[in-house]
């Protein structure tokens, strides 16, 4: 499972007549810096759960992503370092890779956009916009830099934001990372060049434009069905009719830059796309990498149900942008289904930025000897799904110390331990089934019993009801119900007492608690796949586990005592979680306080 690619050395996987065909994107990560926390929860983790789910559940799900690499921002890089954008690509392609790895992140295809076959989709789906007359020529204006004597793409221009309640001085010139206006580059108050910080001048230069106005009407349509039938959350709703609200203006898809896919035609072939254009067009090159039959996946609307994952400054993109693409072209494409968005995950008392390299970056998260299931569950349950969240470190303790350490692990050690123990062979009435698990006759009508089933049952329902309309964060604390309502059954039957005074009780009791042990590790896959692991070792059985319907899995759940056979001999059972202390907390404070820039300072004065 530590592999990042489910389907190396597999035949690629293709839609199934009869059952449910998923496709699942994230937002490509952009490849100038490591990936923070926040980008990882608000997209690539996020849909490597909802893709476990419908692997669990036996759905048929596919799930792409990859780098997004063309555009200003890799260029603006490559001049920092020194370096071409390809080599700025590679090393960072590199590293995202690794720390998805580590993350867990499994991915059935993780590709990039700087490849033949991105050019090749791309340039493509432009002749067919073309030949529909979706596209038109129009002069803009456009910042141009006479001490680097080149027009200055968006990401190559800085200045203050012109948004009147905001007035930050550092806005991007397509969007200010403040309050997350969408801006042309000519709106910023006092800009400056990035590359040499001088002022630029304003010129005019020629540009292909996607006419959204000419595709309002079919866009309106898709979404005033599919963002019902899709359950699109509030925010992605929102998001999307501020686009509407004005009308839908023409956007420009071109750039005067070299790093990107060159536009095919004469007039304008010095020009690439706009990485926005070509950015979400990476799903379907990065499949067609996949397998050459991509289109069974993204032609085949009727068959196919595709889920895209992103924070929420991406939406207008993938909701307005890509999907008037594709309709463009009159073809018959997959258009997306259901969207999950994500609001922001600041950092202590400030903002994640990777432009600035404040916060916890992933290979940050590699070295603090922190498990990688408690990033993975601590940044699940903070999922900023409704609004802004916070990282603390001392949110991450509690989390772990109380909720994973005192419950979670608490519950699994108590059963796994008891059973594992030796009866005493002199007296016989000691406690413990020598890592067997016993026969428990009469289960169903032991009323403790029979009511914890029924709560789990419940339980379990729920759990698939939220997951099914990516509610990740209701799906894992409906899991972690279930390991309370195990300890609160644990102490109520008093187990420890039962195995003196009524052996068949204690026997029910022990078997029905296994059983939650096991069910809780299918439902905790998604979220924490190495914890999941962990204990079927411990349970000593194999690492499939499985909540499809069709195998009568979610009714098998009222029933925990029928989940793992009498005579079964567990594993050792071991601690899945350790305590982490106040110092410990104190001292990862500090360490990732300041920007990288500090840290490296504060690590080279130290050494």
């Amino acid at each position: 499972m530590g592999d990042i690619l489910a389907g190396d050395g597999e035949v690629p996987k293709l839609p199934i007549p009869g059952k449910r065909n998923i496709l699942i994107t994230s937002a490509l990560p952009y490849v100038n810096n490591v990936p923070h926390l926040g980008n990882i929860i608000g997209c690539v983790l996020s849909a490597d759960v909802f893709a476990r789910y419908c692997r669990l559940r036996g759905y048929n799900a596919v799930y792409i992503c990859g780098t997004d690499e063309y555009g200003t921002a890799t260029e603006t890089k490559a001049l920092q370092e020194n370096c071409t954008p390809k080599e700025i690509c590679d090393r960072y392609h590199a590293i995202h890779r690794d720390v998805y790895n580590w993350f867990n992140i499994i991915f059935d295809e993780f590709g990039r956009t700087s490849t033949p076959q991105q050019t090749e989709v791309c340039q493509a789906i432009f002749k067919k916009l073309m030949e529909n007359k979706c596209l038109s020529e129009n002069t803009m204006q456009q910042l141009y830099c006479d001490t680097c004597q080149k027009f200055l793409a968006d990401r190559l221009v800085e200045g203050t934001c012109p948004n009147k309640t905001c007035n930050y001085d550092s806005a991007r010139g397509d969007q200010c990372e403040s309050c997350s206006k969408l801006l042309n580059p000519i709106e910023l108050i006092n800009p400056r060049c990035k590359v040499c910080l001088s002022s630029p001048c304003i010129r005019d230069t020629d540009h292909l434009f996607l006419e959204l106005p000419l595709l309002e009407g079919k866009l309106k349509e898709y979404i005033s069905n599919i963002s019902v039938s899709g359950s699109w959350s509030q925010n992605a709703i929102q998001a999307t009719n501020a686009w509407f609200k004005t009308g839908l203006k023409q956007r420009c898809i071109t750039r005067d830059l070299k790093w990107g896919v060159p536009v095919p035609h004469e007039r304008f072939n010095d020009k690439v796309f706009y990485v926005w254009f070509d950015a979400p067009i990476g799903y379907v090159s990065i499949t067609s990498c996949y397998t050459p039959e991509w289109e069974k996946w993204w032609k085949n609307p009727e068959n196919v149900e595709l889920y895209q994952f992103m924070g929420k400054d991406n939406v207008p993109f993938h909701t307005v942008m890509f999907p008037s693409t594709l309709l463009g072209t009159s073809e018959n494409w997959t258009l997306m289904k259901t969207i999950s968005v994500t609001e922001y995950l600041n950092y202590e008392g400030g903002k994640f930025s990777k432009s600035k390299g404040v916060g916890v970056f992933g290979n940050d998260a590699q070295d603090t000897n922190i498990p990688v299931e408690v990033w993975r569950y601590y940044l699940l349950t903070n999922r900023p799904e409704v609004s802004d969240t916070l990282f603390t470190w001392t949110d991450l303790q509690a989390k772990l110390n109380t909720e994973l350490l005192s419950n979670l692990g608490n519950f699994i050690n108590r059963v796994l331990s008891f059973i594992a123990k030796d009866p005493d062979s002199r007296t016989g009435r000691g406690s413990g089934y020598n890592s067997i698990i016993p026969d428990a006759p009469g289960a169903e009508t032991h009323l403790l019993s029979k009511t914890l089933g029924d709560k789990i049952g419940t339980y379990v329902e729920q759990y698939v009801e939220a997951m099914e309309k990516v509610k990740l964060k209701q799906g894992l604390k409906i899991a972690m119900s279930i390991s309370g309502e195990g300890n609160a059954y644990l102490q109520e039957s008093k187990f420890w007492r039962l195995y003196r005074e009524d052996l068949p009780s204690c026997s029910i009791v022990m078997k029905t608690s296994v059983g939650v042990v096991y069910l809780l590790a299918c439902l905790l896959e998604p979220f924490m796949p190495s914890f999941s692991i962990q204990v079927l070792k411990q349970l000593s059985l194999p690492h499939q586990l499985s909540l499809c319907d069709e195998k009568g899995d979610v009714e098998k759940a009222k029933r925990p005592w029928e989940m793992i056979p009498s005579g079964h001999r567990i594993g050792t059972p071991v601690p899945l979680f350790r305590e982490l202390r106040d110092e410990e907390v104190e001292l990862l404070r500090e360490r990732f306080a300041g920007s990288q820039a500090d840290r490296a300072d504060r690590f080279d004065y130290l050494e």
